[in-house]
């Protein structure tokens, strides 16, 4: 005697949409573990429940990232998060490269490393100090006042 067909829609009560939940999701892990088993196939499931709580199987030997990374070269689809990934790392980079420039100005401020510096670049620099060794005058004589 065989099972009969149910008509797929979403279960209303919450108690035996749970409970159908719970054998359907064991089913399909069940399955997913024989599939990898039997046919020696890499299976990755990943199941969310409406509660947020998530499930998952991997085959053996295998992890999620790196069927994630199969996925996408057997596909053709590029990661979504390549493009956030990319442009983060160039605004790294950026900011590595700023104060690289900052550390570099801050030294020939203090004197060192001033040898290879051009004449105009010197000229700037004297410029720089003149103004910071005014202001710094000028608040003195405020607060001696």
């Amino acid at each position: 005697m065989g099972r009969g067909k149910i008509e797929i829609r979403r279960i209303e009560n919450p108690s035996n949409r749970q409970v159908t939940y719970s054998k359907r999701r064991n089913g399909i892990m069940k399955k997913a573990k024989e599939i990898t088993v039997l046919c020696d196939a890499q299976v990755s499931l990943v199941i969310f429940a409406s509660s947020g709580k998530m499930h998952e199987y991997c085959s053996p030997s295998t992890t999620l990232i790196d069927m994630l990374d199969k996925y996408h070269k057997q596909s053709g689809k590029s990661r979504l998060w390549d493009a956030k990934h990319e442009d983060l790392s160039n605004e790294i980079d950026r900011i590595k490269k700023e104060n690289d420039n900052m550390q570099i100005e801050l030294r020939h401020l203090k004197g060192e490393d001033i040898t290879s510096l051009h004449h105009e670049e010197l000229g700037v620099i004297e410029e720089a100090l003149e103004k910071g060794l005014a202001t710094i005058r000028d608040k003195q004589a405020s607060i001696e006042l």
